[in-house]
Parts: C-alpha cells; sequence; structure tokens
C-alpha cells in the first residue's frame, strides 16, 4: 500500500436511520484539517487553516464561509458570467450557524487566525448539504490541532407524519414537517439552535431538542473516532494572565461601576460607565513614561476593566435588576405608530424603549414571487422579510455596503416568525414583502421588526 493511501482515514455509522460517513487524508492535505462529509449521498468538504497570532487583536478573528456551487447538483450558473458571485441568503445563514457554535468552543485569549471553508461536493436530490457541511467543518477544526474545549456535532430534525425525525428529507422538509430545527452540541448539551415551525407546543419542541441532542452525540463519537486515528497534536495554548495589580487596582472601581450602569439612558449609561473606566486608566497608568509600556499597561487596563463591568452587570441582573433598572419581569414602554406613510399598503413603527423599527409591507402579484435558483429544484416564494440596520440607529458610523451577514441572519429570523401565521395562498394570492428599517437600536431589533411586520 502506498504511502499516499495509508494516510486516508474513514468511518461511518448509521445515525437516525442515515449513513453518516467522515473521509480525510486525500484531499487539502496543505490545510490544517480537511474533511469531506456524506449524509445519504450529499457531500461537503470543509478545511480548517489557522496563522500565527497577532498582539495587536482584542478579539478572535475566526471566519467561516460556506458555498453552494451549482455543480454540485449538475447546474451551471445563470446570470452572463455563468460564474458563481456573492453568497446567497441560504449560504450566509449557514456560514453563521457554523460561526456561532464553533466560536464558543475556542479557548478565552486565543486570538490566531482561523479559517473555516466549506462548500458543496454533491446534491442527491434528498437531503440538504448545509448540515452535512457544519458536520465537516467541526471534524475538520477537531482533527486540526486547534485547542478546541469540545468535540461539536450537528443534525437537522424535522417533525413528519407525528414524528420526530432525524436528517429529513428535503421534499418532505419543505411540504410536509411542521418543524425544521438545526442543532448543533457536544455531548454534555446544546450550544446552537435555528428553527422554523409551524406553531409547535412547548413540550413538542422539548422533545425535538432531547432528540437532537442524542442524534448529535453519535456525530460526536463518529468525529472522535476520526479524530482518533488522524487528529494533528492538540496545540499547546494558555491563556494571557491579567496583571493582578491592575485586578486589585480595579476593585477599587467596583462600586462606582455597580452605580453608573444603572444610569438611565444606553448612551447615557456608557458615558457614565466610560468616565469610570478613563479615572481607572489614569490612575492604574500613572508613572509610566515609556510609549510602548504605557500602550501595553493602557490595553490590559481597558481588557480588565471591560470584564470587571461584565461581572458587575452579570451580578446585578441575578440579584434581580437589568442595566436599565427593569426587574426581571418588566418590559421596556411600548408605544405603536401605525399606517406612518399613507401612501404605502401598510406601514408602522414600532418602538419598545431605545429600539425602533420602521417597518412597512407592499404586496404584488405572483410576477413578484422570489425565485430562489440553488442546488435545489427551482422554487418560488410569496413571502419574504428585508432587515436593514443602518449605522445610524446605533449612533455611529461606518461604510454602508450591502447587506451583512447579521443583516441577512436577522431578517430570516422574522422572516421565519411571521411566516408560520400568514394566511395560505389560496385565501390572500398576493406577494408580501416586508422591510423593516431599524432607526434605533439597544436590543432586541429582529423581535421589533417581527413586531412591526405583524402590525
Amino acid at each position: 500500500m502506498s504511502s499516499e493511501a495509508m494516510k486516508f482515514t474513514y468511518v461511518e455509522r448509521m445515525i437516525g436511520g442515515v449513513k453518516v460517513s467522515l473521509e480525510t487524508g486525500r484531499i487539502a492535505r496543505q490545510a490544517h484539517g480537511a474533511v469531506i462529509c456524506t449524509i445519504g449521498d450529499s457531500m461537503s468538504f470543509a478545511a480548517t487553516v489557522t496563522s500565527k497570532g497577532r498582539d495587536d487583536l482584542d478579539f478572535f478573528p475566526l471566519t467561516v464561509d460556506y458555498r453552494e456551487k451549482t455543480e454540485a447538483a449538475g447546474k451551471i450558473p445563470g446570470g452572463f458570467f455563468k460564474r458563481e458571485g456573492r453568497p446567497n441568503t441560504k449560504e450566509i445563514l449557514t456560514m453563521r450557524m457554523v460561526d456561532r457554535a464553533l466560536r464558543p468552543m475556542f479557548p478565552d485569549g486565543f486570538r490566531q487566525e482561523v479559517q473555516v471553508l466549506t462548500h458543496a461536493l454533491s446534491y442527491d436530490g434528498v437531503r440538504n448539504n448545509d448540515v452535512a457541511a457544519m458536520i465537516g467543518a467541526f471534524a475538520a477544526t477537531r482533527i486540526s490541532g486547534l485547542p478546541i474545549e469540545e468535540t461539536l456535532g450537528a443534525v437537522r430534525v424535522g417533525h413528519v407524519d407525528g414524528k420526530l425525525v432525524a436528517f429529513p428529507e428535503d421534499s418532505k422538509l419543505r411540504g410536509e414537517s411542521r418543524l425544521n430545527l438545526v442543532l448543533a452540541g457536544h455531548q454534555r448539551g446544546l450550544n446552537m439552535v435555528e428553527a422554523q415551525a409551524q406553531e409547535l407546543t412547548e413540550d413538542e419542541v422539548i422533545e425535538a431538542l432531547e432528540f437532537g441532542h442524542a442524534m448529535i452525540r453519535q456525530v460526536v463519537e463518529l468525529i472522535d473516532e476520526l479524530a482518533s486515528k488522524s487528529a494533528k497534536p492538540r496545540m499547546e495554548f494558555k491563556a494571557p494572565e491579567t496583571d493582578a495589580t491592575i485586578l486589585r487596582g480595579l476593585e477599587r472601581y467596583r462600586a462606582e461601576v455597580a452605580e453608573r450602569i444603572h444610569t438611565p439612558g444606553k448612551h447615557e449609561r456608557s458615558a457614565a460607565v466610560d468616565a469610570v473606566r478613563e479615572k481607572a486608566i489614569a490612575d492604574l497608568t500613572a508613572g509610566i513614561e515609556d510609549a510602548a509600556e504605557l500602550a501595553t499597561r493602557t490595553k490590559a487596563v481597558k481588557n480588565a476593566f471591560s470584564d470587571l463591568k461584565d461581572q458587575v452587570e452579570r451580578e446585578s441582573i441575578l440579584q434581580g435588576r437589568r442595566a436599565d433598572g427593569r426587574g426581571l419581569d418588566e418590559i421596556r414602554p411600548i408605544w405603536v405608530l401605525p399606517n406612518f406613510i399613507p401612501r404605502q399598503h401598510g406601514s408602522v413603527v414600532f418602538t419598545r424603549g431605545e429600539t425602533q423599527a420602521m417597518v412597512n409591507v407592499t404586496l404584488g402579484t405572483p410576477d413578484d414571487e422570489q425565485i430562489i435558483d440553488g442546488l435545489e429544484d427551482n422554487y418560488r416564494k410569496a413571502f419574504y422579510l428585508h432587515y436593514n440596520f443602518p449605522p445610524y440607529s446605533v449612533g455611529e458610523t461606518r461604510r454602508m455596503l450591502g447587506p451583512g451577514r447579521r443583516e441577512i441572519g436577522h431578517g430570516m429570523l422574522a422572516e421565519r416568525a411571521l411566516a408560520a401565521v400568514l394566511p395560505s395562498k389560496e385565501r390572500f394570492p398576493y406577494t408580501i414583502r416586508i422591510v423593516s428599517d431599524i432607526t434605533e437600536s439597544n436590543g432586541s431589533s429582529s423581535m421589533a421588526s417581527v413586531c412591526g411586520g405583524c402590525l
């Protein structure tokens, strides 16, 4: 047997009545981890790579990408250039699901750049490639040697003919299933949930979560089996420790922070807490003259102060008082201005506290339906919701490009919520487009979009 063949590793098992397989060692061997995941006959590829950390970063630079190349379904891209362009909505939603599950599994303080790149290799016309890409991404990261703290798995759960189904067929998912639930997690629990449902009861949802977690445990066991045969040695990583003198010095400001975080008003509260932070920085950097040492010390104080603020706010919430002074069972003041723009088919301004959405609805004919052109057979959507989050809504400036991943994700979150309560196409044959422009934001802007869209 050649050395090339000896590197190949393959594992498989039946999970929820569907064959799931993982392989590594033949494709993308210069990546730190590369896996092909096959569910049924749908194949997705995933590669994980990393580079050295940067001292100037105070965040974890993780990038996730997922693409559905049309050749996976035996199609040629539409349009003039005959080449895939920017990611579509479904691809962006899949990227977000991988990111949300994977990001918290890295240790605090890890700053190396990590890229997880995935795409569909083959679509069998039966089961979607997105969950296969998720499992492949988790497996590629697991065998890469990166210091993730848990092995992750993923599953899609449907509810067909009164029964929960793992990895449901696409045709049943769109036509018959009361539930489209995607879960990610590890052996001890779940850490990502994405769902759309036809008004399931709370008990039914809990049952679906428990069923999905049981499937995830089996996926995790499969990935661990692959890792036992092919994983690179685990990278040594020790989280940087905060200077003990900084922590002791900041304790003098704990009581003042606890008082300032209850300042009424979002921007007023930020300004009040920032004033305490500036005092703390001046105090804990006093006497340092070397510019490089001063910059390093200032950054360390800022980071430690941010942690202190989070601790104080959490403690206050656990004691029953939120940052704006409300109790845990109190909602923010709500006011609604209907028919705000009279010439639109429907418009409303929905305001909850310092979060505000200006939402409008436009009705069209069947010609206005959105044609979804992807790996699956083309289909039409008679209802869609677009969410916009301009920088002025939070009093900031930034470059204005197209809708970002967050805007796509929040728009779909609101769209799924409203789709379940729309009248049937037979009763209401119009195309419905809702646009939600967030004009103020202090949390829950996606739910403000749901409320405004419903109104």
